[in-house]
């Protein structure tokens, strides 16, 4: 691989990205939002300030309308395209709002999470900033992935237990528990998913990348492969160091 290009702009280190077409948005320790068009050598077009500290959480919605941004002074803020002013600016978490997630078969349900000192998982109507539900979590939320199938949501964590909890999606924000899935031994920063939907990887700071096969395909219900892979421990995960 080779650099194809070095975009320049903030003052401090970048700390969040996000995809929406040709445009990459960048959020940063100096508390801006820079949008890049890749296309153009003027590749920055937009700024936007909405943060007092580190942007440390940013998503586009899967229909590139709307932007969620998550900052380390505990403010999610909801954007619209083309729009340089936040629709809602919502001080509900308690700590730093770095997880990030919107639903793939609702376009207007959000979820985020906050640090160790909020724990909590909130739902929300990005329509109109209501918040439709919230779980606590009893540990520092990092990361949070929808299913590309089934109505279902993973969420990673750091203190106090480290530990991947797999949810339902029951509708009108409410959530339940289906398994907890434990083995990382630090806080568990990133999630991906696999391209066929079934399977999330888990990078954490106790330098290991897991894998767990717990998710649905369009041919295979989630709830088939936790009975096939129940009987391997932690639900077909694989660990690579």
């Amino acid at each position: 691989s080779r650099q194809v290009r070095q975009m320049e702009g903030h003052r401090s280190r970048v700390s969040s990205l996000s995809w929406n077409s040709h445009l990459i948005s960048s959020g940063s320790r100096d508390s801006a939002i820079h949008h890049h068009d890749v296309r153009v050598p003027t590749h920055q077009v937009s700024e936007l300030h909405g943060h007092s500290q580190e942007v440390c959480g940013l998503k586009w919605s899967l229909q590139g309308t709307q932007l969620a941004s998550g900052g380390n002074d505990n403010i999610l803020n909801i954007w619209e395209a083309r729009r340089n002013q936040s629709r809602f600016a919502i001080g509900r978490h308690q700590a730093a709002v770095k997880a990030l997630a919107w639903c793939p078969f609702h376009a207007n349900l959000l979820a985020s999470g906050g640090g160790t000192a909020d724990r909590r998982i909130c739902l929300w109507n990005t329509s109109n900033g209501q918040c439709l539900n919230e779980v606590d979590t009893k540990s520092q939320v990092c990361a949070v992935q929808w299913s590309t199938h089934d109505r279902e949501l993973v969420s990673s964590h750091g203190f106090t237990h480290n530990q991947l909890i797999l949810w339902r999606y029951a509708g009108r924000g409410r959530v339940h528990k289906v398994v907890e899935l434990t083995g990382h031994q630090a806080r568990v920063l990133h999630m991906a998913q696999s391209p066929d939907g079934t399977t999330i990887v888990s990078a954490a700071a106790d330098e290991t990348l897991r894998f767990w096969r717990i998710l649905g395909s369009p041919t295979r219900s989630a709830a088939k492969l936790k009975m096939e892979h129940s009987s391997r421990g932690l639900l077909g995960a694989n660990c690579i160091r």
